[in-house]
């Protein structure tokens, strides 16, 4: 069975580009259903936690004992205090800030990671219908920036059927080089592959072909498990566990909408009215011949700052 998103938000605030906000809210889009094997004392079926251990020693340390620190050479640390780390954590803006528009094919797979359902809030149905047909008419994503708590995010925002998701991006220096790494040489000639053994593998992919569908895959080992779990349940014998409470996400404030067609022209004006600034000539003021060349007294002074 597959389980509905939440209605609840975890994130409010706006998709923002050029002078156009859409108020929107953000919802899980995947739910994980691994099977997570809690750790219980099996004297007393009390959860049992995790200890701040020093791994020199093996002895507990308090909390108030615990500093941060960047590993910046092997064995050797920088140590970080919570005020600076404070200090550099980016300011909240509550914004989905598109910074380009690039053809959907551009982003490999290997760059996606979390994805999350974007609806709109505050009356704006036909901004986000807008956007959204927009993307899919175009074949393009919008790559944006975002904050959620507190973390940074690049992320890619994407048109999928009526909806609008938000897949996390990972950065640039999170995906590790496949160069030293030994693979065949790219070609069927350069890897040695015959024409009638690239046909016969073209036909057996062929005959192997068919429509996605996700709900023919199954986690075996997990339905092995929760067979054996509902077993024990119907002879009851099952122990009481008390579920930790959720944490509610930061929430922010929804955004005003303005005229849509108006903010689209201004919008549009304002690259046009860049691209002609850039393009202009710069012209060089003409010497006069009336004027003395020496600058006037106190011209100093009305220096532009």
């Amino acid at each position: 069975m597959v389980a509905s998103a939440s209605t609840r938000a975890l994130w409010k605030g706006a998709i923002s580009f050029g002078l156009v906000h859409i108020p929107v809210a953000l919802h899980t889009a995947t739910t994980e259903q691994g099977l997570n094997f809690d750790w219980l004392d099996k004297r007393s079926m009390d959860p049992v936690g995790y200890k701040r251990i020093n791994k020199r020693t093996g002895k507990e340390i308090d909390k108030e004992d615990i500093v941060k620190g960047i590993e910046y050479e092997d064995g050797h640390y920088v140590i970080l205090s919570q005020e600076e780390i404070a200090a550099a954590y980016p300011k909240t803006t509550q914004t989905i800030a598109i910074e380009m528009f690039v053809p959907a094919t551009d982003i490999p797979f290997i760059y996606l990671e979390r994805p999350y359902y974007v609806t709109p809030a505050n009356k704006g149905e036909k901004v986000y219908a807008l956007l959204r047909e927009t993307l899919s008419r175009t074949e393009r994503v919008g790559i944006a920036r975002v904050i959620i708590q507190t973390k940074q995010h690049l992320a890619a925002l994407i048109p999928f059927g009526r909806a609008l998701v938000l897949n996390l991006l990972r950065w640039g220096d999170e995906i590790r080089s496949s160069e030293n790494l030994s693979f065949p040489a790219e070609g069927a000639k350069e890897a040695g592959i015959t024409d009638k053994e690239l046909k016969m593998a073209e036909q057996l992919v062929m005959d192997m072909s068919g429509k996605w569908d996700p709900d023919e895959f199954h986690d075996s080992f997990k339905d092995e498990i929760m067979k054996l779990v509902n077993e024990k349940v119907e002879t009851g014998d099952i122990q009481t566990v008390v579920e930790p409470e959720e944490v509610e996400l930061q929430r922010g404030g929804g955004a005003q909408i303005l005229d849509l067609t108006e903010l689209l022209q201004r919008s549009l004006k304002k690259r046009t009215d860049n691209e002609d600034r850039d393009r202009r000539p710069v012209r060089k003021p003409a010497k006069s011949t009336t004027a003395s060349s020496a600058p006037a007294r106190g011209a100093h002074k009305r220096r532009a700052v």
